[in-house]
This record gives structure tokens, sequence and C-alpha cells, in this order.
């Protein structure tokens, strides 16, 4: 399968956010909470992750070059599963960005071993 809209996983500065955000903001009310409840720069190239209440959807938003990108993936039956909201915000790595939209839990910090097998014995 072919991931090229996937953040790269040596992707620097991505942060997720833990609260749930009302979807129905784009990329302007989405920057506004990063600006504004974090304090940080959107246009400094971080990547920044949301999802909504029921946790059945995700936005990633980063500034690239001369616009705002945004990701969305919703999921059809699953949910996702998100780390509590202990803090407002968790740095991420590419590769733990990836984990979260595969579905895997990100609090445990890793994911599943891949296995290849040579015979089914």
């Amino acid at each position: 399968m072919n991931r090229s809209f996937r953040p790269a996983n040596n992707m620097p500065n991505i942060y997720l956010y833990r609260e749930p955000v009302d979807f129905r903001k784009s990329f302007r009310g989405l920057a506004a909470i990063v600006e504004q409840e974090l304090g940080h720069n959107p246009f400094d190239g971080g990547l920044y992750a949301f999802t909504n209440r029921q946790r059945n959807k995700i936005k990633c938003l980063f500034w690239e070059d001369n616009g705002f990108v945004l990701y969305y993936k919703s999921l059809a039956e699953e949910k996702f599963r998100w780390p509590q909201p202990d803090d407002e915000i968790l740095p991420l790595s590419g590769q733990q960005i990836n984990w979260l939209l595969d579905g895997y839990d990100i609090s445990l910090l890793k994911g599943h071993k891949k296995l290849y097998y040579e015979a089914s014995f």
C-alpha cells in the first residue's frame, strides 16, 4: 500500500493535542489553537494532530512553505487509541504518529513487531 500522504518517519516537531476538538474547525481554527492555547507558532513547520470527541477522526495541521496542509482521516468503524488528557500536548516521532494512524495504542510508545515466517510449523 502506498502511504505517500503520511507524515515522514523522520519528521521533526510532531505534537499530539490530547483534548477533543470540534471538527467543524478549519485550518484557521486549528492554527488558532496551536497559537493561542499551546503558545506555539503554527508557521514554524511543526505538525499538530487533533481528534474529535468520538475519537474516530484525526486532523493533522502542517505549514508547508506557503500554505497549510490539512491531513484528515475518518475511520469507518473503529476508534483511535488516544492518550489520556494528562497534559495538553504530547510530542511524537514520525513513527509514533503513523502508528497512531494505523490504530496502535501509542501510550505504550511502541508498535507491534512484524513477524516473518518461512513455514507454518
